[in-house]
């Protein structure tokens, strides 16, 4: 966020009294008014393609169809990218060549071939601003730039000048940049393509768009595992087919259409819909493929070694033939592609409370079973916590599965995310403090046992037909080892029901590493209650101010009273643990972990 300018983000609720902005002016006035007009000429399910090839407006793809379009692998198809930028450069010298067909008498003043790379260059330059300055279509664009300089100024030029001019210029104006995944996919893809494809031009186009592709997959791959964690393995073959469709049919035809609808309103309705009838066949081909289990692989985080040992796999791969060795570089792949998985011994458990906002989601993973208690909140399709961060947070630590999933209680800060979990992972067990009709979920009741890998999960609350009273209700966990309490995790009771667990369960409160209940609120979190449970180190879960103003002070004082270690994820981010029967063996917080010089000690 920080290299797009983002400070903070938010959203607006719907209301009668709410006032719809007017429309804007200049470049992202007549971006509107294109995408409006692309919606009005083509029916709601196709226009979305439409909108996003003419001028980049993505708004209308939700998050099913993100999830086509990383499964194939073609989502730099979609939006506008250096393809479309090329094409319309294109097209403007192919206009000027025309003219000087038309009017031969042009040459007699203006050379063609100057006046051709002057039109390309306004065009493209016209269409890049039309699309929003995009850093990929950007880039395209000062590439082209460079190049068509060079013809106007009657100089030589190479692509590998034009590529590092853009670089240059890129970096130059915009240093964040280099914060940002498509800086590096972008360049290092034109500089995988520069170094490996043939530069003479009586190889077929075929042959050329072959080893284009295998270029691009093979030479961004460690990248895409290191800032993604995925890698698509239908997206070869979907690009092989979707890249000639799009770019030599379906683009063309909408920029026509774009071009027609500038100059006369409603004179580009035909080729829209036509455009979004030809995206409407490859969608249909792309959306089964991409509903194959197998077409989307999720890979761990790797480590920096990793991704520069497979960097250098792909290198000598894309080596000229003869090189020995070339075959055994493959094998340089498997620690990217097969990391070992960190998981603690048998009495263990490695914990990590997610920084979910004002919320709270906590992973537990012992020797080979996984926890997943609370799913953090969601606020609508855009703002859903199981989607944007338990489950890539499960995926990044190369979980292949969860066992147990707990949602302590119905608020939406606890149980908002669970859905998502569920969708991606489908829990062999879910439970849950109220159970729906016709669902495969379990009640929470006190006395639900698991034995893990040398651990007992035990319900201390709430007890059999208990009335369902919300925060009151939560489903209380402890988890064990050896007789000794390791994590206690109690949702967000209250002091009262704390005072009841006192009386009928005093000795099974002991633990090691303690969930803050309720978040740190002043209702909960009694001196007795932390003096039984007597944990070394204490977790909350609440969000960077929050309007709740949790956790209370005289909460947190009366925890480092007693010497209590204390995070809180508003403060620390995502938390991390390592436990056993002696005591927690270790602790680092994302925040330390990841320091940066724009983030606040």
């Amino acid at each position: 966020s920080l290299e797009q300018g983002l400070v903070a983000t938010g959203y607006g609720r719907e209301g009668p009294e709410n006032i719809e902005l007017a429309a804007g002016g200049g470049v992202d006035g007549l971006r509107a008014r294109l995408s409006n007009a692309i919606a009005a000429a083509v029916a709601a399910p196709s226009a979305r393609f439409v909108q996003a090839l003419a001028v980049g407006d993505t708004r209308a793809l939700d998050q099913d169809d993100w999830q086509v379009l990383r499964a194939t692998g073609i989502a730099h198809l979609i939006a506008i990218s250096g393809l479309h930028i090329g094409f319309v450069a294109g097209l403007g010298a192919l206009l000027m060549r025309g003219w000087y067909h038309w009017v031969p008498r042009c040459g007699l003043y203006r050379p063609l071939p100057q006046m051709a790379a002057l039109a390309a260059l306004l065009l493209a330059t016209a269409y890049t601003a039309l699309a929003g300055f995009g850093l990929p279509a950007f880039r395209t664009l000062l590439m082209i730039a460079a190049a068509l300089l060079a013809v106007l100024l009657r100089r030589a030029s190479h692509p590998s000048q034009a590529f590092a001019l853009a670089l240059i210029v890129v970096w130059v104006l915009d240093p964040l940049a280099v914060l940002n995944a498509g800086f590096w996919l972008s360049f290092l893809g034109v500089a995988w393509l520069l170094w490996c494809l043939p530069q003479t031009r009586d190889v077929a186009g075929w042959r050329v768009l072959l080893s284009a592709q295998g270029v691009m997959s093979l030479g961004l791959l460690p990248l895409t595992v290191w800032f993604f964690g995925q890698a698509s393995v239908v997206g070869p073959a979907c690009n092989l087919l979707a890249v000639p469709w799009v770019s030599v049919v379906v683009v063309p035809i909408t920029l026509l259409g774009t071009a027609l609808e500038l100059c006369f309103s409603g004179a580009g309705t035909y080729l829209f819909q036509l455009a979004a009838w030809l995206m409407q066949g490859l969608w249909s081909v792309l959306e089964p493929v991409s509903a194959w289990h197998g077409a989307l692989v999720y890979l761990p985080t790797p480590s920096v070694w990793r991704v520069m040992l497979a960097a250098l796999a792909a290198l000598i791969v894309l080596l000229p033939r003869g090189i020995p060795g070339k075959s055994m570089a493959w094998l340089l792949f498997a620690p990217l592609v097969l990391p070992p998985l960190a998981r603690p011994p048998a009495g263990a458990i490695d914990v990590d409370v997610l920084d979910v906002g004002q919320g709270l989601s906590v992973l537990v993973r012992s020797a080979q079973h996984t926890l997943v208690f609370d799913a953090g909140p969601a606020l609508g399709e855009h703002f859903d916590m199981g989607d944007m961060v338990v489950v890539p947070s499960l995926r990044a630590l190369g979980v292949p599965s969860i066992d147990l999933l707990i949602v302590s209680h119905d608020d939406n800060d606890h149980a908002g995310g669970a859905a998502a979990v569920k969708h991606a992972y489908a829990p062999l067990q879910t439970v849950v403090s109220r159970v729906r009709a016709a669902t495969d979920e379990v009640q929470c009741e006190a006395g639900m046992h698991w034995s893990w890998d040398g651990l007992g999960l035990r319900v201390l609350h709430p007890p059999r037909f208990f009335p369902y009273l919300k925060n009151e209700s939560s489903c209380v966990l402890r988890i064990e080892a050896e007789g000794r309490g390791l994590l206690l995790l109690p949702g967000d009771i209250s002091s009262l029901i704390e005072g009841r667990l006192l009386g009928e369960a005093r000795d099974s409160l002991q633990a090691h590493a303690l969930v803050v209940p309720h978040h740190g609120s002043r209702s909960s979190s009694s001196e007795a209650f932390i003096d039984a449970v007597a944990p070394t180190v204490a977790l909350i879960g609440s969000g960077y101010r929050n309007r709740f103003d949790l956790p209370r002070a005289e909460v947190v004082q009366r925890y480092r009273a007693r010497a209590i270690e204390l995070f809180d994820t508003a403060r620390n981010g995502a938390i991390h643990l390592r436990i056993d029967a002696s005591g927690v063996r270790e602790y680092h917080t994302e925040r330390e972990r990841r320091r940066a010089l724009w983030r606040e000690p």
